[in-house]
Formats: C-alpha cells, structure tokens, sequence
C-alpha cells in the first residue's frame, strides 16, 4: 500500500504524503520537486508568479483579470510609457544575478571598482545635509491628537512630519500657522500658482497625504497604488467636506499622468514614501516629460503644472539600468551597466549594520583595500566571496550608503537638468530608518 503513496516526508506528522503519486513520479502533484525555472511571472500581473504548465489555464482565471481589462480602457493607462528608453528589451536584472557577477569579478577588479565608487562619491555627493524637521503645522500629529481609529506609529509619524516640514522649508507648501505672505525668496504666493492638488505615488493606504490633509488643506487628493489595501486612509479624507479623492490602481510605469481628466490643468505637488528601487525613476518621469528641452520647462504642458515634488527614496538593490534616469550621469563617470548593477547590490549593505547610532563617517578605504591586496598575495583571500566576508559590517554599510547617495545624486540632477530647483537631503537620523533621503525639487520660475 505504501508504495502507492507520494515519498514526500511529512516531518511533522512522521510519516509520508498519503496521496498518490503521479504517472511519471514518485511525488503527488502537491509535492512535486520543480526547479525555479519553471515559473514564470503572470503576463496579466507579474507581482505573482505561475507554473509554465499552468500558464495557459491560469491567465483565463486569474482574479487580475478584470481589473487589467478594465484598467486597458482607460485613458490615463498608457503601457510602459515610464519605463525608460532601452536599446535592447532586457529582463530585470535578480540580487542573485547581480550577487553572482560580483563575486565573479577578480580581487583587483573588486578593488578598483570600489576606488572608483570612492573617487565618484567624493566628487558629487558633497552637497547632501541632515534636515530633520518637526513642523509646527503637524503637531496634531506628532501629540496624537487625530482620529484614535487611525493607525500610529512614531517612527512613521516622525518620518511623514519630516517630509512635510522640508517641503513647508524648501517653499513648496505653507502651512498656515504661519505668514500667508511670499518671502524674500519669492516662492509661490499667488492664486495661479498655488499648490491645490497633490498625487502621492506608491501611496499605499495613504497616510502621508492623510497628514497633508490634515495639517496643511488640499482641494484635490489623488493615491496612486498598483496593490490593494485594508485599512486605507481613504474613509477619513472622504469625511472632508471640501477634499475630492481619486485612488488610480495602475502601475507608475503605465501612469500617463497628463491624461488624467481631473487633474489636467491643476498645479499639483507629487510625493512619495519610500518608493521602493525604480519606482523613483518611474515617477520623475511620470511628472516630468522627456520631451521636453532643458531650460524650457514653461513650454512644456506636461511639466507646467508640477509645482514641487518630495520623494523619500528607498530599496536602492532593487533598481535597474534599464529603468534609471540618469543614465549619462554614470556613463559619463566612467560607470558601465555592470557596476551599476554592483552599486546596487552593494546598498544593500546599508541596511544590514546595527543604525541604534549613525554610522561613522568613513571616507577613505584605501588602507583597506591595500590590505586586501596583501592578503590576496600570501594566499590568505582566494576569490571576492572571502574579501565581502572578512570587510567589518561597518565597512560594508559605509560603502552601500555611498552607493545610495551616487544614484540619488543622479536622480537629483536628472530633474535640475529637467528645469527644477532641488535639493538631497537626510531627512531622519538612520536610527529611526537608514532609508532616510529625501529628494526635494520646486518649479524653477515660481514667482
């Protein structure tokens, strides 16, 4: 009877599968072994994956499929149209992809691509400061003086005022606790260049613009998120008598934003809360068209009406070359695809070391890389595994932190060079999240 029976081990139960194997196997069809490479992602939704086998079954069922034929019909859904130019189509480059190219690399060939990462980030990241701010326009906020039923974390809680109060300082909103008045600097003050609505990307349930409603007033609210939430903030800004909400469940990379009906015409303000790894390309680009000449950002339609913009930027091992913005910016440093896909995996480091306290300012690892080489030459390293293995932890996260700043600085230029004044900043000590920059940029000619 027993060899009728699947030969998967049920350690739990102490004993064996009690289905029957299939034909061509000793497994059940529950417990077959199948290799990674038999699934693939689903062509309706890739977020999750199916068995090539199943494929064909699969796409006629899957629960995805009436939101994706509907969402097709709609005029802002336009496939691809953030996704950035490619010579050649590629597949997203996996961590185990870019892990793998890495420790195929020679020590020497480690060692001068982290010269290389020192000497670029020595040149262009000078200009990133601390901006830790606690606006007084949240204090409802931070003093837990909202609606009890709305979730509160302070950790989160001290992120979102943050954001906020580096746009209430960079002139993008006002708060209006504060003078109604333009400062010196002239930052928008009048009526046709007043802020009225905001998009949030990678909104999810929407609690960094709950708090802009809620702390500084907006006509117009729209929550763009490819997912579906519970306990979204939704219900409570539909209670504001004056605030109209959209949510658009669309992908940022198919989002054409200009052909939003509701949002045409309306100066805006783009925001996002730790977009995770290309999500950040996808939504400059989303807000800022690349037709558009440099230095010509009043004749472009689509670049007009954003008024500012706040990204905090997050998940950098995620990003692709074939989705990032600034591409020429690492050409022109001498960076390849490759060692921006390194770069990448090496952020991740950022991430792994103990953030109870900043890390110290690290600048030079020369010394350190002239140990490694001395090693390699009495024996004592025998591939770059063993070079990843014996850096400190402290090392390691220095370096994925100055890989962070590199492709963030790109992104800043990126928009600088598309007509905006902007500005990278820490925005919280990497105690409360290491994910802490902030990307900041305002309409060059707000007057």
């Amino acid at each position: 009877m027993e060899e009728n029976r699947c030969k998967f081990w049920l350690p739990k139960k102490n004993r064996f599968c009690a289905n029957s194997p299939l034909n061509d196997s000793q497994f059940c069809g529950n417990h077959k072994p199948r290799s990674i490479e038999q699934w693939i992602p689903c062509p309706i939704d890739p977020s999750h994956s199916v068995l090539k086998e199943n494929l064909e079954s699969h796409v006629k069922r899957c629960p995805l499929l009436k939101q994706a034929q509907s969402l097709s019909l709609q005029p802002f859904y336009q496939k691809g149209i953030n996704a950035g130019k490619e010579e050649e189509e590629e597949d997203n480059v996996s961590s185990e992809m870019k892990r793998s190219a890495v420790y195929s690399m020679t020590v020497t060939q480690f060692c001068k691509l982290i010269n290389k990462i020192e000497s670029v980030h020595a040149s262009t990241c000078k200009d990133i400061w601390e901006s830790y701010k606690v606006p007084e326009a949240c204090s409802m906020w931070i003093k837990r003086e909202v609606d009890r039923k709305l979730p509160f974390q302070e950790k989160h809680v001290a992120q979102q005022a943050s954001i906020l109060g580096n746009l209430e300082d960079f002139g993008v909103i006002k708060s209006s606790v504060g003078s109604k008045e333009a400062d010196s600097q002239g930052f928008c003050s009048d009526d046709s260049n007043f802020v009225h609505a905001v998009v949030e990307f990678g909104a999810g349930r929407g609690y960094l613009t709950q708090m802009l409603a809620d702390c500084y007033g907006f006509d117009r609210v729209f929550l763009v998120e490819r997912k579906s939430y519970k306990l979204k903030a939704d219900r409570s800004l539909r209670q504001k008598e004056s605030l109209i909400l959209e949510r658009l469940r669309i992908d940022i990379e198919d989002l054409n934003l200009n052909a939003v009906e509701s949002l045409r015409g309306i100066p805006y303000l783009a925001i996002g809360k730790h977009l995770c790894g290309p999500a950040t390309d996808l939504t400059l680009r989303c807000c800022l068209s690349e037709q558009c000449n440099q230095g010509s950002v009043q004749d472009c339609r689509s670049n007009a009406n954003l008024k500012g913009l706040a990204i905090a930027t997050c998940c950098h091992h995620l990003c692709q070359w074939k989705h990032y913005t600034n591409r020429k910016f690492m050409s022109d440093l001498g960076i390849t695809k490759g060692q921006f896909h390194a770069m990448t995996w090496f952020t991740s480091w950022a991430v792994d070391a103990d953030h109870s306290s900043d890390l110290p300012d690290i600048t030079d690892c020369s010394l350190q890389l002239q140990s490694i080489e001395e090693k390699q030459c009495f024996g004592d390293m025998h591939g770059v595994e063993d070079v990843v293995r014996n850096m400190k932890p402290v090392e390691r996260a220095v370096l994925g932190f100055k890989c962070k700043q590199i492709i963030d600085v790109g992104r800043m230029m990126w928009a600088k060079e598309h007509g905006l004044d902007t500005q990278l900043v820490k925005y919280v000590p990497s105690g409360i999240s290491p994910e802490n920059h902030l990307l900041l940029a305002r309409h060059a000619k707000c007057l």
